[in-house]
């Protein structure tokens, strides 16, 4: 297993970065925000809240930055295989309705 610290969404190195990241820290490579949710070793899915930390409050936008102070970045919160999967959507998305306009 990875123990490199990764982007959550594009999986860039973030070993540049010193910790513990700032709250507008974002990746180089994607430009998204890394002091989120899905870049938090308690951020689960399947669990209420989708976070593991009983006392931390809710937060709804999980791919936001944040103020939560559990907050502690993951090393395998990267997925490439969601990565690879939300490409795809984007992707047939595209063939379907055009390109994204910005």
């Amino acid at each position: 297993m990875d123990t490199e610290l990764r982007c959550w969404r594009c999986g860039a190195s973030l070993a540049a970065l010193s910790l513990p990241l700032g709250r507008t820290e974002e990746c180089a490579a994607c430009r998204s925000p890394l002091h989120v949710c899905r870049l938090c070793r308690f951020f689960d899915c399947s669990r209420p809240k989708q976070c593991r930390e009983d006392d931390a409050e809710e937060v709804r936008e999980k791919e936001r930055p944040n103020f939560c102070d559990y907050f502690k970045p993951h090393a395998g919160a990267f997925d490439a295989q969601r990565a690879s999967a939300e490409q795809a959507a984007m992707d047939a998305a595209a063939a379907l309705f055009g390109p994204k306009q910005g």
